[in-house]
């Protein structure tokens, strides 16, 4: 005696035909208007102003405010200070976040709350900080001055480290949770088959977290080339010096409203240009 045939989800799909669609819904009842009007609130406040910006801008004369060497001094600084600053975080920055992410000490989570402390620090108390231990009286600076002459404050050399304090948390986060998710284990194969942990660290773990890397100093660079609090606080705003893109915003804003306004979607233009790198990371859909 045979058993008789399975019917209905048992059976499965019959040879030929049609497929099951899978199909995402939302919740049962649409969306709550509780829910719907106060979020329809917040994007209009975030949105609104940027749409105010582009209606705003002062189209006709864009060409000419954007050529004048007042401005192409401040946009070449702002990429010059925010590229090194870049360079400086991954210098320290990468090391920093592999000693987070694979270094059992005592005290990692009070260094890890150090590190990102620059992330709420409000800019211009990082400013100020930055005078207290680089200034020609700080804690460091005066050693700086009095041995060998040298002097950061209101230098190019300062806008460098100021925007290097800001930023480089952002890329030791990224860099660190990146390092968190690789799998150790291929590098202690290497280190079993003769590796140092030096090599094992630049030929393994290295390409393992490079998108990491590059996401985070896309995001160093974008802190960085927007930095503006402890840049003045530090470096002052001197024009062909240390006046950086938002300092001349801030400035022009004073003097001369459409040329703040045409600085400003410059810097929207690359913030937006981030955006666009990292959409596999924050604007796709999971």
């Amino acid at each position: 005696m045979t058993a008789p045939p399975e019917t209905g989800a048992a059976a499965g799909p019959r040879p030929g035909g049609p497929r099951r669609r899978r199909v995402r819904t939302g919740p049962r009842g649409g969306t709550p208007l509780p829910l719907l009007v106060p979020a329809l609130i917040g994007l209009a406040f975030l949105v609104l102003p940027l749409v105010a910006l582009l209606i705003r801008a002062p189209w006709a004369s864009m060409p000419e405010l954007l050529t004048s060497t007042e401005v192409w001094q401040a946009l070449r600084l702002s990429l010059i200070c925010a590229t090194a600053a870049t360079v400086v975080s991954m210098v320290i920055g990468v090391p920093l976040a592999w000693l987070l992410a694979r270094v059992e000490f005592p005290g990692r989570g009070l260094v890890r709350a150090l590190v990102t402390l620059p992330l709420v620090l409000p800019p211009v108390v990082g400013g100020v900080a930055l005078l207290m231990a680089l200034g020609r009286n700080g804690v460091v600076g005066q050693w700086l001055d009095s041995w060998f002459g040298l002097t950061l404050p209101f230098t190019t050399t300062g806008v460098i480290l100021a925007e290097a304090f800001v930023a480089m948390p952002f890329l030791v986060i990224s860099v660190e949770g990146t390092l968190r998710a690789a799998d150790p284990r291929y590098e202690e194969a290497a280190t079993t088959l003769g590796a140092s942990r030096f090599t094992a660290f630049r030929r393994v773990t290295l390409p393992l977290i490079a998108p990491g890397i590059a996401a985070g100093a896309v995001l160093a660079w974008a802190r960085a080339l927007g930095e503006f609090g402890a840049t003045i606080t530090f470096a002052g705003n001197f024009p062909g010096r240390t006046q950086t893109m938002p300092l001349a915003v801030y400035l022009a804003l004073q003097s001369d409203p459409e040329a703040a306004v045409a600085l400003s979607l410059v810097l929207l233009a690359v913030s937006i240009a981030v955006l666009a790198g990292l959409r596999d990371r924050w604007m796709t859909a999971s």
